[in-house]
Formats: C-alpha cells, structure tokens, sequence
C-alpha cells in the first residue's frame, strides 16, 4: 500500500486541522493505521492509532497521552482514508506528522509504536504559532 498525507500547514495556537492520509491499494480495510509526528531536534513519536474493526466489533483506538481530548483518529473504508482531526493546537503539537499502515487480520487491536507498521507515508508538516 502506499501512504500519501496531506492537510498540513500553519495554523495558531488554539486552532484545528485535520490531516488526511490516502492510501492506494486493495483491502485498506485490512490495515491497521496510525499517526506519529517528529518535532524538530527530536525522535519520532506515536501520536495516534485505529485498528481493523471485526465482526461486530469497532476498531479501537489509542491516543498518546499528550493528545487525549484533543485529538482523533477516525477512518473511511470506502474512501481508503484515514483521518487525523486535531483541536485545540499547542505550539508543542508542531512537528512532522505521517501516516502509517500495516496488514493485521481481523480484529488486531491498534498499535503505538512504530515496528508495528511496514508502511510509511512521506510527512505532513504541521506548524502551530504561539
């Protein structure tokens, strides 16, 4: 699969964005997805992730502590698209943001860290203004 993000830019403190991930390829619904973010001088991070829904069961969700209740994850199968709606930006929150997918059977949980996932998008930068 491949990952293209998009939605980046410069925003103010206290204002929204929401990030776009596209992916192109079969079965979308089969991955896995997530959101990690690279501040300038530092590692890269997890921010965010959504798991494979199965039967009757809704995909679950993980947010980084930094992020809980502002952030959220959500996805469109039929659009092969994920999505990352970001409130209440702090100036803490500017980074480099991708995307990331991995194939995992029905049901797997969503994933925080980044060995979980084989496929990258190429970045979003997100630059919030104090």
């Amino acid at each position: 699969v491949q990952l293209q993000a998009s939605g980046g830019g410069l925003v103010q403190a206290g204002g929204s964005v929401t990030l776009s991930c596209a992916a192109s390829g079969p079965s979308f619904s089969s991955y896995i997805m997530g959101w990690f973010r690279q501040a300038p001088g530092k590692e890269r991070e997890f921010v965010v992730a959504i798991g494979r829904s199965g039967i009757r069961i809704a995909a679950t969700t993980d947010y980084a502590d930094s992020v809980k209740g502002r952030f959220t994850i959500s996805r469109d199968n039929a659009k092969n698209a994920v999505y990352l709606q970001m409130n209440s930006l702090k100036f803490e929150d500017t980074a480099v943001y991708y995307c990331a997918a991995d194939y995992r059977p029905l049901g797997w949980s969503a994933t925080n860290y980044e060995r979980g996932y084989d496929y990258w998008g190429q970045g979003t930068l997100v630059t919030v203004s104090s």
